[in-house]
């Protein structure tokens, strides 16, 4: 009988260990997934990191809403290092930003390296703009290019035959030049999100359009001339950003500070890389004008 115990007792404790290594794996899985920075209990500063050109804005607005409803997150940062990029993703990047503070949250923008068209952009719809002396910001304006390859196709001997509905159907085709009616459609395109651009920044900036005009031809500035110029607030470090982002929420200066890391890339997001790379270049064919909010 006290053998068949013994038994016993081993199998369950044996049982049990097993159970809490995969309760281990699990919570190792997820963790490794969003890799939280656990900063204790609290009010915090939530930091998110728009690096890079703007090519979507999934995982950014969902960083967004996940800090917006932490009842610990009191404000947020937005830390930028982007040239810009795709004209739908940055606004829609601008309006998550409007949506949470409508709802409350203090958000401020802290400029690194470069904030300009795109990523300057992004940071009108916050609270507070806090840009590096020598931060290369600005350049508002609006950018569409596509390639044509006509001449090349002739020298090799292809045609590229295309059968549409109306004439404009195939604006932006590589394989002919660029009409006159091609230019003035794109043209009306890229003059119609160009005042959505200087409409953002006069809002965000609180001035009229007609002040945003003259700073608005696609021009770069270093941070101390944006901020001679009214276009950010403040000139500081990032440190100077999470300070400024605790006391506007009322927590006071040197607060807590939580963020997402981005987990190390593996093999398999290296090898599917360079598929997607391949896949871009085996698709030129397919390229289409697009809009883009980018400095070049």
């Amino acid at each position: 009988m006290k053998k068949r115990t013994v038994v016993i007792t081993v199998v369950v404790a044996a049982a049990f260990l097993v159970f809490a290594f995969f309760c281990l794996i699990i919570i190792i899985g997820i963790m490794g997934d969003s890799e939280l920075e656990f900063t204790g209990f609290g009010p915090k500063v939530a930091v998110i990191e728009l690096y890079g050109e703007i090519v979507g804005s999934k995982d950014f607005v969902r960083q967004i809403k996940k800090w917006s409803d932490d009842g610990s997150v009191k404000a947020i940062v937005i830390h930028i290092d982007s040239p810009g990029g795709g004209v739908a993703a940055s606004q829609e990047m601008y309006d998550a930003i409007l949506k949470v503070r409508e709802d409350g949250m203090i958000v401020v923008a802290s400029m690194a390296s470069v904030a300009a068209s795109g990523g300057y952009y992004v940071a009108c719809a916050v609270d507070r703009i806090v840009s590096n002396p020598g931060t290369l910001t600005g350049s508002i304006g609006v950018v569409m290019s596509f390639p044509t390859a006509r001449k090349l196709l002739e020298k090799i001997g292809l045609r590229w035959e295309t059968i549409k509905s109306g004439d404009l159907k195939d604006v932006g085709n590589f394989s002919r030049p660029m009409s006159p009616e091609d230019e003035r459609m794109l043209t009306a395109v890229i003059d119609d999100v160009y005042e959505q651009f200087v409409e953002a920044v006069a809002e965000g900036r609180g001035r009229p359009r007609d002040e945003i005009y003259p700073l608005a031809d696609g021009s770069i500035f270093t941070g101390r001339q944006a901020y001679n110029l009214g276009l950010v607030d403040t000139l500081g470090t990032f440190e100077d950003a999470i300070d400024i982002a605790g006391e506007l929420a009322g927590i006071g200066p040197n607060p807590k500070v939580v963020r997402e890391h981005k987990r190390k890339p593996g093999l398999w997001d290296i090898l599917r890389t360079g598929v997607d790379l391949i896949d871009k270049v085996s698709s030129i064919e397919h390229q289409q004008p697009g809009l883009m909010y980018l400095y070049e």
